[in-house]
């Protein structure tokens, strides 16, 4: 802790006075990294996306008025929220991305706790979180949720990812082994993570996941650009899944109308893994063109829980009329894991129908308009 008593708000363990970061958290808080606004550190290199004409002055430039010190209190109230399961999950959802986007080893810490819950979707999240945050520090918690087999498949699978996301080689005999557990969800997912850790040591220096999302992908985009030989490939089950994966963010990077359609297409193929990825990406995409697809598979109750789950959040990102009827309609599913999730695509909905900037506003909820 430095004199200033201030946690760092990345991965640094502490700020330095007259280091500031972006009120809007780095909107990394987002759920899908589909923002292109990263923190604003002075001193620490630029923005990562916010332009001039967003922020109303330069995005090189200190702004005192947009931006605020992040306190050791702060990041604990945040977290009390997190882990307390009185509040509601929207809440708790968007104390999560707000800690996620703070990042540090505290921020780590209250996430780490909220495994412990009762909710698969919420601890799925965690494990989401801590993979996108890129800290070594969490990966002894994401291997005990790997090993532990109490956990749900959704939440052991996350936490596979989550490692491979991290993209540290330790983890890469660990990550062999659980790709042949019994668990389909859960080995394919590793089968991928080891993919991706051989791909990063084949390829040094290379972006893991270059494109305009800020998420870090569970495979490289392939070179691909033409939207037709990259849909034969997502659709081609006699190709690795890696590669299939890879066509996958080559067309959300891509975007547009047909390739939305493209990546629609993959709700009826693959395993269950491969349609929640696929449900994934479109929420990222938020092309009004996958809406009657993701709503189709939303409806079918013999469809995977997990698959319709991420087919729901990517619904409450898409934000059009058609899709808040699809989310009202099984906001009292029978499957928990759907029915939250409808919950939390709601709330994601309003966000993204409303004013507000962020959809992380942990600190905000602290701190009274000035």
């Amino acid at each position: 802790m430095s004199a200033s008593g201030l946690i760092h708000p990345c991965l640094e363990s502490v700020c330095e006075p007259g280091v500031w970061f972006c009120a809007c958290q780095a909107a990394q808080g987002a759920r899908r990294g589909g923002v292109k606004c990263e923190m604003y550190r002075t001193g620490f290199g630029d923005c990562g996306g916010v332009s001039s004409e967003v922020v109303g002055g330069s995005a090189r430039q200190p702004l005192p008025e947009a931006v605020a010190m992040v306190t050791e209190q702060e990041v604990e109230a945040i977290g009390k929220t997190l882990v307390d399961p009185k509040e509601p999950l929207q809440a708790r959802f968007r104390a999560l991305f707000t800690l996620r986007g703070l990042g540090g080893p505290h921020a780590i810490a209250w996430i780490s706790q909220a495994f412990e819950d009762s909710s698969a979707l919420l601890k799925h999240e965690l494990a989401y979180c801590l993979g996108q945050m890129q800290d070594s520090r969490a990966i002894p918690v994401l291997v005990d949720v790997l090993r532990d087999r109490s956990q749900e498949p959704m939440v052991r699978h996350e936490a596979g990812e989550a490692l491979g996301a991290i993209g540290n080689p330790e983890v890469l005999d660990l990550l062999k082994q659980y790709s042949t557990d019994p668990v389909v969800e859960v080995a394919e997912t590793c089968q991928l993570a080891v993919g991706r850790l051989e791909w990063l040591q084949q390829h040094p220096g290379e972006a893991g996941s270059a494109g305009p999302y800020l998420s870090v992908d569970p495979a490289p985009p392939a070179a691909e650009q033409d939207v037709g030989r990259l849909r034969e490939a997502l659709l081609d089950e006699a190709l690795p899944l890696f590669e299939r994966y890879r066509a996958m963010f080559a067309l959300r990077n891509v975007g547009g109308e047909e390739a939305a359609l493209a990546l629609a297409e993959g709700l009826r193929c693959g395993s269950a893994l491969f349609r929640h990825e696929v449900g994934y990406v479109l929420g990222q995409l938020q092309h009004e063109a996958a809406v009657g697809e993701l709503a189709a598979t939303l409806a079918r109750t013999n469809e995977s829980a997990m698959v319709r789950h991420e087919c729901a959040e990517a619904l409450g990102a898409i934000a059009r009329p058609a899709c808040l009827a699809a989310l009202r309609e099984h906001i009292t599913d029978a499957e928990r894991v759907v029915r939250e999730s409808c919950e939390v695509a709601l709330d994601m909905y309003e966000h993204e129908c409303g004013l507000d900037f962020q959809y992380a506003n942990g600190l905000e909820r602290l701190r009274p308009p000035p």
